[in-house]
């Protein structure tokens, strides 16, 4: 048997291979193969990710990764947790990679999301999936936003509600996403020169409450309206 392959029976009693690898004490799995020599190939990628920098690396200020070196079907979430490991000292099991007070998440190739370290612990428990450019993560069960962590509602829109200040849709350091809106109902509009605060709930159409000069103002409002219509619209906590 290949070093760092280990053969298995699965419950039916057909054989597979699984890869395994042990760097800095710590023992990592790698995958499961249906043949040997596909395992065996997996493992000696993954001691070359480990002991060749100059061909396998992360770029941090590219947002990119070497990974179309990887002439065999590596997993993706392996490698930058491998490389990781490698250049600085922490095994994180999900795809990311640590840099000075942030931290990229690469959920595939092409695509790099950027976070702030504050992040960190509860993105090394939770892997981020995307469908249709909508971030999410399984918690306890549910598909939970990743923009949830800003108070962003899952029915804001980006722009209106919410803006990434230097336009990176893929930045989501806590210092570049705005909260424009943080209330049901309450908008931020220009009145004269002056920004306000316009509330309006929709009943048979929108219906404008009021405009306030301070955005809890305007919360407060809808919430009078709200309480009203009880149970149909949600209130704000203000």
């Amino acid at each position: 048997m290949a070093k760092g392959v280990y053969k298995t029976n699965k419950k039916d009693g057909s054989v597979y291979y699984r890869v395994s690898i042990t760097y800095k004490n710590k023992h990592i799995s790698i995958g499961s193969y249906d043949d040997e020599n596909t395992a065996s190939q997996v493992y000696c990628t993954a001691c070359d990710i480990l002991f060749k920098p100059d061909i396998y690396y992360v770029n941090i200020d590219l947002h990119t990764s070497s990974y179309a070196e990887c002439h065999i079907d590596f997993p993706y979430s392996k490698f930058i947790s491998l490389i990781n490991f490698r250049d600085n000292g922490i095994y994180i099991k999900t795809p990311i990679y640590l840099c000075n007070k942030a931290f990229l998440y690469f959920l595939e190739p092409g695509n790099t999301l950027i976070f702030s370290i504050d992040d960190l612990f509860y993105y090394s428990h939770h892997t981020i999936m995307c469908r249709g450019g909508y971030y999410f993560v399984n918690d306890y069960g549910m598909q939970t936003s990743i923009l949830s962590r800003f108070g962003i509602r899952s029915h804001s829109v980006k722009g209106k509600d919410y803006i990434f200040r230097n336009n990176d849709e893929h930045d989501f350091r806590y210092e570049n996403v705005c909260v424009v809106n943080k209330y049901n109902g309450v908008s931020q509009i220009v009145k004269n020169g002056r920004i306000m605060f316009q509330s309006r709930i929709h009943i048979n159409g929108d219906f404008i409450i009021g405009t306030y000069g301070a955005e809890y103002e305007a919360a407060i409002a809808y919430n009078k309206v709200a309480d009203m219509l009880e149970p149909v619209f949600p209130v704000n906590y203000t």
